[in-house]
């Protein structure tokens, strides 16, 4: 391995032109592709295996022609206080509303709530809120401005009456924000670090350039294969994010080894090959670790999240690539400029310092690793203890800011019809083996309709053959309520009886119970997911470390972050513990992808710092020190290049909690939270204190173990094999051009591999 990847950094950098031009040429073959494949499918909800989902199915085999996929708007009106909605002028503001609104382009239907069978359904029992319907021919992102517009131009119309109006439903949606400037904030701080971090414009800009190069590479990939495999335009979300992340973690790897080699007096093109050779195994292995959890998350068995995953995967390991062949080749352009200033002025590069600040944390811990470890896993386990309380589920509309109308429209039917009126149950009744269908159907909603905790059942609507029915079932409680979640599995546990009286068989659906499913179908694929990646991950780094126990104490550590900070996730969106500091209006359940997500990307991000920081460890025990000894070495070299990565994905997922959105708000906190336990407290004070404690034993490994694990030369030992390294000319600096070549003739060849 190490072998293979000096030879490939140093052809990386006597090729650069060739290299750079390759990866030029790619990006723009890519991108030629994506501009002229087909539009990206929408964006799919299907989750096979799950009740919801087989009754939706159902209902396109039994009520074709339906619009359910059109866009609806469910406009909301409110009587001043004191007044009724049904006053006559309130009366006519209202219908020239609704007769506005079915003239607009694009409208299949519009409901009035005074006319036809909607009136006893959609005027509140106190006649202060009422609420119309509008129904489209196309889904939300196919509406046009013009429908938008007319719409819009109605609703204040009728607002200037008096009336208050607020509109939910998918046709005016206010798309989520993905942190707009609070981002571009994160990703400043990002270059930031990384200018401090190594002291040179040149040093922080590379690794930002070449990950947004290999992002660009991955979603014009993306982009271009989105019809052929069916990615809808959300597939790349995960990708984009990660691509940068671990883009830039690797490179300023690459970038830092490459500093070190230089200052021990390699010329620029030897420091390169040996920083591909030792850095980028790392890189190698942590790419893999994080492909791994990504590639994993296909056990959930939602195939949006096995597409997200897959195409995460494949930004990753471009990255990888990147990193090991294009910041090679642009260090051979510019072959001093990544130094400091203070190197370039005084022709004296100085890296790992004997009395840096990881040698002297790393001091710190090796004098009290008993304290160290016990703090760690005391204060990491109090933070998880939250999670015993962790509720999943989808917030809708309750969970929106109160400036947007959806919200608004939310709360004024939970005031004027009851908390259940937002997630109404719809129930699926398949009557084709029962003898009198309409009695069956009867028999089901009359008994639905009696369980406790149901407010209302509508009349069944059936289907052209009349062997198919369908109603909905107004609950007591809000949809994310736990009581509602008790009322849905109640309704599920009597079925067996009542389908055994009627001969038909029903299922429950709908935004409520699809909600409840997809939490169970996350929650039940959590451990297996953990499992998966874990184990399979402990198998890759005993590859890597030839060790049992170092891969375990990672595993271990891990678990502690992600448990702590699921747990601070849950106390802040959950219980409300400084929600207002985040601009967080309304608490509830968390999102069910949350935990599958903070799992799969942290876990990724965390075996990167793992490898980072022990690999060095274990090159330095491998080639002689002592184990106390090697902690301090891995210290003083890779410390400050994990600090500035995880500074960096901190600034960059913080930038999330400044969105609007509180679903956006809680991955920014639970990412950039779970990295500051990981990086800080598990790699930086936990994996130290335990290797501490462990001595040689963390190196032990069984003789049969260590015959079956195959070998790679991770640390670089074929490295040290080799003749006399070449001194860069005196005071260590290497002030050539880079077009010049004396190196070509002298560099060393190895004597062993």
């Amino acid at each position: 391995m190490a072998t293979f990847l000096y030879r490939l950094g140093r052809l990386a950098f006597r090729r650069r032109w060739y290299v750079t031009l390759l990866w030029v040429a790619v990006l723009v073959a890519v991108g030629f592709g994506a501009a002229k494949a087909p539009a990206a499918p929408d964006a799919t909800n299907s989750m096979p295996g799950i009740e919801s989902q087989k009754a939706f199915d159902l209902m396109e085999e039994r009520f074709p022609g339906t619009e359910a996929d059109g866009a609806t708007a469910r406009i909301v009106f409110v009587a001043p206080d004191g007044q009724k909605i049904t006053a006559a002028d309130h009366r006519r503001a209202i219908d020239t509303l609704v007769e506005r609104a079915a003239d607009g382009p694009q409208v299949a239907s519009a409901v009035n709530p005074f006319q036809g069978k909607a009136g006893a359904e959609a005027v509140s029992k106190d006649a202060t809120t009422a609420y119309a319907t509008v129904t489209y021919k196309v889904a939300a992102d196919d509406l046009t401005d013009a429908a938008k517009h007319r719409l819009e131009s109605a609703i204040e119309q009728a607002r200037d009456t008096g009336l208050t109006v607020e509109v939910g439903g998918t046709a005016l949606e206010s798309q989520p924000s993905a942190g707009g400037s609070a981002e571009a904030i994160g990703v400043a701080i990002a270059a930031l670090v990384l200018l401090i971090t190594f002291g040179s414009l040149a040093a922080a800009g590379l690794p930002l350039l070449t990950a947004i190069l290999g992002v660009g590479v991955s979603m014009a990939s993306i982009m271009a294969l989105a019809s052929a495999f069916g990615l809808s335009s959300t597939t790349g979300t995960l990708a984009t994010m990660l691509g940068l992340a671990c883009g830039i973690d690797y490179a300023v790897f690459i970038v830092s080894r490459y500093r070190e080699e230089r200052a021990k007096g390699h010329a620029p093109q030897e420091a390169a090959g040996l920083a591909a050779g030792t850095a980028g195994s790392a890189v190698v292995f942590a790419g893999l670790t994080v492909v791994i959890a990504l590639a994993g998350l296909s056990v959930v068995g939602i195939p949006m999240l096995t597409k997200m995953g897959l195409a995460a995967a494949g930004a990753v390991v471009v990255g990888v690539l990147i990193a090991l062949t294009l910041v090679p080749a642009v260090l051979g352009f510019w072959p001093n400029a990544v130094l400091s200033r203070r190197s370039r002025r005084s022709g004296r590069i100085k890296e790992g310092g004997e009395n840096n600040g990881g040698s002297r944390w790393a001091r710190f811990v090796l004098r009290r690793p008993v304290p160290v470890l016990i703090a760690s896993v005391v204060g990491l386990g109090a933070l998880a203890i939250p999670v015993m309380d962790l509720q999943l589920g989808m917030p809708g509309a309750e969970a929106k800011p109160t400036s947007t109308t959806e919200r608004r429209a939310y709360d004024d039917l939970a005031q004027g019809f009851g908390p259940g009126f937002n997630g109404p149950l719809t129930v699926v009744v398949d009557a084709r083996n029962a003898e009198s269908p309409k009695t069956a159907v009867r028999t089901i909603e009359e008994r639905i309709g009696a369980t406790d905790g149901i407010v209302s059942v509508s009349p069944a609507r059936f289907n052209s053959a009349g062997d198919t029915a369908v109603f909905s079932a107004i609950p007591s409680t809000a949809p994310t309520s736990e009581r509602t979640q008790d009322l849905v599995k109640s309704i599920r546990a009597d079925r067996p009886a009542t389908e055994a009286s009627t001969g038909a068989e029903f299922e429950v659906t709908g935004t409520t119970a699809l909600n409840i499913d997809v939490a169970q179908k996350t929650q039940d694929a959590l451990i297996p997911y953990q499992i998966l990646v874990v184990g399979l991950a402990i198998l890759l780094l005993m590859v890597v470390f030839r060790s049992v126990l170092v891969p375990v104490k990672a595993a271990v550590g891990f678990l502690l972050s992600v448990l702590a900070a699921l747990g601070s996730v849950v106390a802040v969106f959950q219980w409300g513990w400084g929600a207002g500091l985040l601009g967080v209006e309304t608490t509830g359940p968390i999102m069910s992808m949350m935990p599958i997500f903070l799992v799969g990307i942290v876990f990724g991000l965390a075996m990167d710092y793992e490898v980072f920081l022990v690999a060095r460890m274990r090159e330095a025990y491998v080639h002689g020190d002592s184990p106390s000894q090697a902690i301090r070495t891995g210290f003083r070299y890779s410390a400050r290049v994990v600090v500035a990565a995880a500074l960096i994905m901190m600034a960059v997922f913080s930038g999330f909690i400044g969105a609007g959105e509180s679903m956006i708000k809680m991955i920014g906190f639970g990412l950039a939270i779970a990295v500051l336990f990981d990086a800080f407290v598990v790699r930086m004070a936990l994996v130290p204190a335990v290797l501490a404690l462990l001595g040689k034993a963390a190196w032990w490994m069984p003789r049969w173990l260590d015959r079956i694990l195959p070998r790679v030369d991770v640390e670089g030992e074929a490295l040290s094999h080799r003749a006399a390294i070449p001194q860069a000319p005196k005071g260590g600096a290497h002030t050539g051009s880079p077009t010049e070549a004396p190196e070509e003739d002298t560099r060393p060849e190895f004597t062993s591999v």
